[in-house]
């Protein structure tokens, strides 16, 4: 079967994200003053041809763990869709 699975990938939560912090400056020279916190990420959606749902799910997550996220400074969460 073919699955749409997603890999959301964000910096983890006691690392600085440099990124998010330009883009709240942004945000706040724009006039939007009420926004508090950015965290930049990415979303990645593969489609996978797997037996099952389960084995989409292990493709997705050691494809995760050997390229797609940097475990010293991300986190990664699979979500079938």
């Amino acid at each position: 079967m073919l699955y749409q699975v997603q890999i959301k990938v964000m910096p983890l939560k006691d690392l600085l994200d440099p990124q998010g912090k330009a883009v709240l400056g942004g945000l706040h020279n724009l006039g939007l003053t009420g926004i508090q916190d950015v965290r930049v990420g990415k979303n990645i959606n593969l489609q996978i041809e797997a037996a099952d749902e389960a084995a989409a799910v292990a493709m997705a997550t050691e494809a995760s763990k050997q390229l797609l996220a940097n475990a010293v400074m991300e986190y990664f969460e699979v979500v079938v869709l």
